[in-house]
Order: C-alpha cells, then sequence, then structure tokens
C-alpha cells in the first residue's frame, strides 16, 4: 500500500532560500510548505485524526480516575453487587445450616446467642465487602494508569506521523527550490511514497487501543 503524495512548485526568484510550494500527503496525515513554513493537519476521519481527538477528549477524565480512583463506574458496581450478594447468601447457608439448625434440635442454643452468632457473621461480611471495595479502588487505579500510558503511547504516534510527513514536505520543497534555482517555473511534481513506516506505526496502536475498550475508558461529559 502506499500514500499518495502531490507536490507543486513555484519559484519566481534567484535566492536559493526561497522554498517551493509543496503539499505531502499520506492516508493519515496531510502537510503543506510554503515560504512562510510548513503546516500539516490529520486527515479527517483517519484511524491517528480519532485517536488525536479521544486522547484530547478524554485524557483530564482518566487522569483524575487515577489521582483519585472510584468505583462509581457501572462495571465496579457490578462486581461489588455481585460479592455482595453472593458472600451474604453463602454466609446465612452456612450460619443456618451448619451452626443454627444442629444447636436448636439439640435445644442448645437460646434465641440471644443465635442474634450474637448473626451479629458476628454480619461484622465479618462487612469486613469482606471493605477489603473487597479497597481492592476494587486500587484496581481501578491501575487500569487508569495503564491507560494513560497507551492513550500517550498510541497519541505519541500520531506525532511522529506528523512529524515524519512535515519533514518529507519540508525536504521536497527545498529540494524543489534548489532545483529550479534562478529559473522561473512552474512545476507539478507527482510522487508516491511508501507508507510501511506509517502503518507499521498504526497497527502498534490499533493493536494497543484494543487494550482500552476492555478496560472501560468513560468518555469525558
Amino acid at each position: 500500500m502506499g500514500g499518495k503524495s502531490s507536490s507543486s512548485s513555484t519559484t519566481n526568484s534567484s535566492s536559493k532560500n526561497v522554498l517551493g510550494n509543496t503539499t505531502t500527503s499520506n492516508p493519515y496525515v496531510t502537510s503543506t510548505t510554503t515560504n512562510q513554513g510548513t503546516n500539516s493537519a490529520f486527515a479527517e476521519g483517519s484511524a491517528f485524526d480519532i485517536i488525536n481527538n479521544f486522547v484530547n477528549d478524554n485524557i483530564s477524565t482518566i487522569l483524575q480516575n487515577y489521582l483519585n480512583p472510584t468505583i462509581d463506574d457501572a462495571t465496579s458496581q457490578a462486581k461489588l453487587d455481585s460479592f455482595t450478594k453472593n458472600l451474604n447468601e453463602e454466609a446465612e447457608k452456612t450460619l443456618e445450616n451448619q451452626i443454627i439448625n444442629p444447636l436448636s434440635q439439640r435445644n442448645m442454643i437460646r434465641s440471644s446467642q443465635a442474634t450474637d452468632m448473626y451479629n458476628n457473621v454480619q461484622d465479618n461480611i462487612n469486613d469482606s465487602i471493605s477489603d473487597y471495595t479497597m481492592n476494587l479502588m486500587a484496581s481501578s487505579q491501575d487500569n487508569a494508569a495503564n491507560i494513560l500510558s497507551n492513550l500517550m503511547n498510541m497519541y505519541l504516534n500520531g506525532y511522529n506521523v506528523i512529524s515524519n510527513n512535515q519533514s518529507q514536505s519540508l525536504n521536497t520543497s527545498a529540494a524543489n527550490a534548489e532545483k529550479l534555482g534562478n529559473v522561473t517555473s512552474n512545476t507539478i511534481n507527482t510522487q508516491t511514497y511508501g507508507a510501511k513506516d506509517y502503518l507499521g506505526m498504526l497497527g502498534d496502536t490499533l493493536t494497543t487501543a484494543a487494550s482500552l475498550y476492555t478496560g472501560g475508558v468513560t468518555k469525558a461529559k
């Protein structure tokens, strides 16, 4: 797969410092060089454009989730609800079947003793729920840290694509200006550049991105 790059060069000066106007593009970035400098932008709707916008929109929220871990998200709440429900059910079954009922059948337990046993079990349940909640919060912070790291890696991959394309546009423009020299001319050159480097970066980026969806990234509101 190759990225298409077209360059139009116009030189009307004897100075070799004048850059030929050049537009260099690939499937992800377009860079335009004039004598005033080089401007680059992601192709709208391309993978790196989407990643760039996503990071800009969500990085603040994810950073806050890292600095102030919470279990308010739907996934953590579902885990906590499931853990609490199962813990209560198992504790009640164990107390009833293995302690209360056998002792009651032998007339070896009073109601006050049974109440104390239930209270002790509830205290243990509360402690277990508290420990599980703390583990969920620690896990939430670890997930936020991993997401931050992955997002920044993907974001910088896009920056590398921008930087490479800018350099290519600038080099092509400078070469065109030098080639034209003192001759007044208008030329349009069409060149094809290999996109392997860009595809390699994109492949790494999309592989990393897949892990984010399993981590439950919350879009900033």
